[in-house]
Parts: structure tokens; C-alpha cells; sequence
């Protein structure tokens, strides 16, 4: 009995989430075609505005009409007050932006408080925070996308299922799913035999130089300069020291790296981090525009 309920809940969540869709997206089209009816007024409609009714991530955005990257404001089940993010409505479309790295501009060497809450410039480089991700991914089954770029102008993503992380009180514990993508499963540290005693993320707690989680003797946050889900002590570090040139020497393996694509020692350009539902599905009109995109002017 108890399992129907949980699917009726489920089923009701769903059509819930979809006839708020249906109901924006009219909205919508009836603010634009009052727009040029008023005198004096130039249509001033940007991604950020903040709107009245209450998404719990970007992918309700796009399926709202909301088809612009851009920052916008959301509020997940089970987080207290909305809060802004970027929604990056490439790649298919609906993802929310959960780190990014361009240019070295911020330091990701910060505090447990610092990541737990956030910090940085969403304009540019940031963490969206540890209690943002953990109200996010545990609404429902969420994918994660990450893409990455070196210095050479190559491009690699590496995407995961079932992606989640835990409340403050369980560290913000990760767990994920299957890999797909072509910068190789660095987060598993399945590319080895043996390796992901050592180097696998799954079900590791998050550290950072204030407070060590990891199953390592010393401090990784502390030794590699940034906040993660270290083990002992990583394969993938997102969240590492920004060097400018790539390839680099330190006394231990610090910077944004990725092992399975340019190994420890290189230390990428860019990289993001995204997360979105994974049965997220266009709608028809949508996959109709996909198929015979719109004209653009």
C-alpha cells in the first residue's frame, strides 16, 4: 500500500510540475503581446527577472517557454527561500549550473561555510553551495554533466546518472550512476584495477581544509586547495588550484584536474558542472523546433 501511495505522490507530483509548465508558458505569451500595447514602454524582458511562481530547478524554466541561458530564481523542495542561479539552456536545454571555472579569477581554497552556503560570481566563476545541491538533487533522479576544456581549445564532458549529494549532517555524502561521455570515468576510479579502492568518489564525504572527511592519513582539501569529495585523495578535482598554462609542477597533484583525460599533472582550462532531471523531455513543440528550427532574425 504504502509503495502505491509513494507512486500516487509521484504521479501527482508530475502532473503538478507539468501544469504549472502549460500555465507559465501562457502566461508568458499573454505578457508579450501586451507589451507593445503600452505607450512609452520598451519590452525590458530579460532572463533574470524574478517571476511569481515558484520553480524548483531550470529544467521547469525551459519547459515554461524560459529558453535563454541566464540567471533566474528558483526555489527546490526542502530549501527555505529561493535563490538565483545560472540555467545554461545548451546542451538540450534545462540545466542548472552548479560550478564553473574560466579563468582563475576565484579562489576555491575557501572554508566548510564557504561551501556550504556558496561564493563567487555566477557571471563568471562559482560554487552554487553544498545545501543548494543537496535541496536540488534530492527532489528526484538527477543527471550531471560536466564540460571540460584544456588550453589547446579541446573540448571532453563526462556525464552521470542518479547524481546526488547528502545534507550537512551526512557531510554531503556523494553518490552517483552510470558514466557516459568522452573524457573517461574519472569520478568511479573504475579505469584502473585497483584503483578505485584509492581514487573512487563514490560515497565519499565532502572536505575541505577546515573540516577533513577524507580516508586519507593527511588533509587532502588542505594539501590539493579546494573543497571536494576527496577519498584518498582523488582522481578528479574540479574545485583545485587554477594554474594558466596547463601543465604544471607542485609538490602534490593541486590543480583542476580530471585524470582520465590530461592525467595530474595538467590542469585545465574550463570546466563546469550541471545538473538536471533525467527524465527531462522537450515537449512537442519543442522537439518540433529541433527538428524545424525557428527562423532567427
Amino acid at each position: 500500500a504504502s509503495d502505491s501511495c509513494r507512486e500516487e505522490v509521484t504521479r501527482l507530483r508530475e502532473q503538478e510540475k507539468l501544469l504549472k509548465g502549460q500555465l507559465q508558458k501562457q502566461e508568458n505569451l499573454l505578457h508579450r503581446l501586451q507589451l507593445p500595447n503600452q505607450p512609452g514602454k520598451e519590452d525590458k524582458a530579460r532572463p533574470d527577472q524574478s517571476l511569481d511562481t515558484e520553480y524548483t530547478d531550470c529544467s521547469q524554466l525551459f519547459s515554461s517557454g524560459r529558453e535563454s541561458s541566464g540567471f533566474y530564481s528558483i526555489k527546490p523542495r526542502g530549501s527555505p527561500f529561493p535563490f538565483r542561479v545560472y540555467c545554461d539552456m545548451s546542451d538540450g536545454g534545462g540545466w542548472t549550473v552548479i560550478q564553473r571555472r574560466i579563468n582563475g579569477t576565484e579562489s576555491f581554497n575557501r572554508s566548510w561555510a564557504e561551501y556550504k552556503d556558496g561564493f563567487g560570481d555566477k557571471d563568471a566563476e562559482f560554487w552554487l553551495g553544498n545545501d543548494n545541491l543537496h535541496y536540488i538533487t534530492t527532489q528526484g533522479n538527477y543527471s550531471l554533466r560536466i564540460n571540460l576544456g584544456d588550453f589547446d581549445g579541446n573540448q571532453r564532458y563526462a556525464e552521470y546518472k542518479n547524481f546526488q549529494v547528502a545534507n550537512e549532517k551526512d557531510h554531503y555524502r556523494l553518490a552517483f550512476g552510470s558514466y557516459v561521455g568522452t573524457a573517461g570515468d574519472a569520478l568511479s576510479g573504475s579505469y584502473q584495477v585497483g584503483a578505485s579502492e584509492w581514487a573512487s568518489h563514490q560515497g565519499i564525504k565532502f572536505s575541505t581544509h577546515d573540516q577533513d572527511n577524507d580516508n586519507y592519513k593527511g588533509n587532502c582539501a588542505q594539501e590539493d586547495n579546494g573543497g571536494w569529495w576527496f577519498n584518498k585523495c582523488h582522481s578528479a578535482h574540479l574545485n583545485g588550484m587554477y594554474y594558466p598554462k596547463g601543465h604544471y609542477s607542485a609538490l602534490t597533484d593541486n590543480g583542476v584536474v580530471w585524470y582520465t583525460w590530461r592525467g595530474w599533472w595538467y590542469s585545465l582550462k574550463t570546466s563546469s558542472m550541471k545538473l538536471r532531471p533525467m527524465d527531462f523531455k522537450m515537449d512537442p513543440i519543442d522537439d518540433a523546433n529541433a527538428v524545424h528550427p525557428r527562423p532567427t532574425s
